[in-house]
């Protein structure tokens, strides 16, 4: 539907005109991009299919059809035989993404066209009108030799195109080998910023702001990978730029992303290639641009003790943007009994890790429940990915342990985003120990210097969380009393045929991956020992397990053999199994039941 000041000026049925398959609402490809004259829409759908035919009595192999069939056959159409032909997705919560294909909608001429001229290698997505609206640019991501999972992988090959119309013809305007994304053209058409990844390694990383000039085709790099972060700034590690970042001026944007365990506003100048953040030093700890319109920001803010709010500020004019008077919306007032502070932790001294990177500092949130006669008992949490960080947003589940009387500790080990790209490239190789080790050292510092019980300790974690999490009640049998985990990595070398990213099980141990690669003896070895499963037999901690049938990132067999050794071996262990869900478990309804049985484990053991 279409609606202007006059009401609902039109409605389509995309379905009933058969041009495509599912319109992509939400994820990696989606769009929905006005032309300049607004009177058509860009977006982004399933390519049509053939449809089935339903089997026929003359089916029969080498066995000539009756004439009068053959003429009324359907073009396109799928015989028997060919139904069950494979057809490749984009992996975890993806599944129903495979051949996306860019649309046209005019409502001026009530006409869909599914826009030619794209190659075959290539599946579109993110697109946008040029300036006179003669031609389009899109991202474009290579499927062959075939496709990789694409959530939270923002190492896949893909570039930015520019697809005219009128000829059909198609050029690439980024780098040839690299991962660029999430264009954005500014006011005056003139230039168009976007990020840009490396390939391979860490499927997450420290990422370039590249900017294009439209007429002259120049590309030039604003803000480069940061290896150590400064005070100023740690670098870019954004999904995505806002779909409205550009100011007026079509010189300066803003942008959010994590800097340390805080996600900042930065404005970046470029022209003079400066950044400046908004945000630092406010007691909000996460913040989010929504949008960014006549030089109006329009964005949200939270804290580990503060439900998001709206608010709203006027942009300065160049180099007088600071201070910045934001003014709220819609407020949220602090939810009483939690308070929070920042940890910062600095790793020994290793002669494994000579260079700097390997004794950088990191950082954990901690967050506590009001005081009392008792030491508080601690949940640990270190995160999932191992490329992600908890920032210090509003995150219901964890104000609620709190309001339980627990502490909750949240761990951004080295190798988490937001502190520069040496700290993530430290973990390869090292995964399994590194991570384990920062998460213990964070642990222990904690007792040292806060008000916490040592005798009620426990972890809560998911995915390669509880990867780390699995490691740490092998290595410290005694030190834990409950654990509750989501989607657990527990078999490394079992997912390398189960996993929508098996390059991450070479890369993760500093190996090479490419497309043919096969396992080899040795390096399955590598993996197993690096394996949870492989030292399953120290495990005395009753462990809660919660899974996905439908996970494709970590498939719910490695929590179900995990669950066999366990129960084998006498240790209280519980598995919850949600047919429906993937890998991070996000329905409301799996979510609710996933952090109430982990709370009443949680209850029970401590």
């Amino acid at each position: 539907q279409v609606w202007d000041s006059g009401g609902r000026s039109h409605s389509v049925d995309l379905t009933a005109l058969e041009k495509h398959g599912e319109v992509y609402t939400e994820g990696p490809f989606a769009c929905l991009a006005w032309s300049r004259s607004e009177t058509r829409l860009l977006y982004v759908a399933e390519k049509s299919r053939p449809k089935p035919q339903p089997p026929c009595p003359w089916d029969v192999p080498a066995a000539a059809r009756p004439v009068e069939e053959d003429e009324d056959e359907e073009v396109g159409a799928v015989y028997p035989g060919e139904q069950f032909v494979y057809h490749e997705d984009w992996g975890e919560a993806l599944s129903t993404r495979s051949m996306p294909v860019l649309c046209a909608l005019d409502l001026e001429g009530s006409s869909l066209s599914v826009l030619e001229g794209v190659p075959e290698h290539l599946s579109p997505g993110q697109a946008l009108w040029s300036p006179d609206d003669r031609s389009v640019v899109f991202v474009g991501w290579w499927h062959e030799p075939f496709r990789l999972g694409l959530t939270a992988c923002s190492n896949r090959r893909s570039g930015i195109f520019h697809l005219d119309l009128a000829s059909g013809c198609c050029e690439l305007l980024s780098a040839e080998h690299s991962a660029a994304f999430s264009p954005r053209l500014s006011p005056n058409g003139q230039r168009l910023l976007y990020l840009e990844g490396d390939l391979g390694g860490p499927h997450r990383q420290c990422l370039r702001l590249r900017m294009l000039s439209w007429q002259t085709r120049q590309t030039v790099t604003v803000l480069d990978v940061v290896q150590e972060p400064t005070a100023a700034f740690a670098g870019l590690y954004a999904e995505a730029l806002p779909p409205r970042c550009w100011a007026a001026d079509s010189r300066r944007a803003v942008l959010g992303t994590p800097q340390r365990s805080r996600t900042d506003l930065l404005l970046v100048d470029t022209e003079t290639a400066t950044v400046t953040n908004l945000t630092a030093g406010s007691p909000e700890g996460s913040w989010e641009l929504l949008t960014l319109q006549w030089d109006l920001l329009v964005a949200t803010c939270s804290a580990p003790d503060h439900p998001p709010s709206l608010v709203v500020a006027a942009l300065p004019p160049p180099g007088r943007e600071l201070p910045l008077c934001w003014v709220p919306v819609q407020g949220a007032p602090t939810v009483p009994g939690v308070t929070w502070k920042t940890l910062t932790v600095q790793p020994p001294c290793s002669g494994q890790s000579p260079a700097a990177h390997g004794t950088q500092a990191f950082e954990a949130l901690l967050l506590s429940p009001p005081d009392g006669p008792a030491l508080h008992p601690l949940i640990v949490c270190p995160h999932g990915g191992p490329h992600a960080v908890f920032d210090a947003r509003w995150r219901p589940s964890m104000a609620a342990l709190c309001q339980l009387g627990f502490a909750v500790l949240l761990v951004n080990y080295r190798g988490s985003l937001g502190f520069g790209q040496a700290s993530i490239s430290s973990l390869l190789s090292r995964v399994g120990e590194q991570d384990v080790a920062d998460t213990q050292l964070a642990v222990e510092q904690a007792l040292r210097s806060e008000p916490l019980d040592p005798q009620r300790l426990a972890l809560l974690a998911g995915s390669h969380g509880a990867f780390i999490a699995l490691h740490l009640l092998a290595h410290e049998p005694e030190r834990y009393q409950a654990c509750a985990l989501r989607s657990p990595v527990s078999n490394l070398p079992a997912l390398l045929g189960t996993s929508d990213i098996p390059d991450w099980r070479y890369t993760s141990l500093g190996l090479p991956y490419s497309w043919e690669r096969v396992p080899r003896a040795e390096e399955v070895a590598t993996m197993l020992l690096r394996s949870p499963i492989a030292q399953a037999a120290q495990v005395r901690t009753p462990v809660l397990l919660c899974v996905g049938a439908r996970d494709r990132r970590v498939s719910p067999m490695q929590a179900l053999e995990l669950y066999r050794v366990l129960r084998a071996r006498g240790v209280p262990v519980r598995l919850l199994w949600y047919p429906e869900g993937g890998h991070a478990l996000a329905s409301v309804e799996t979510e609710a039941d996933v952090f109430r049985n982990c709370a009443h484990w949680l209850l029970r053991h401590l």
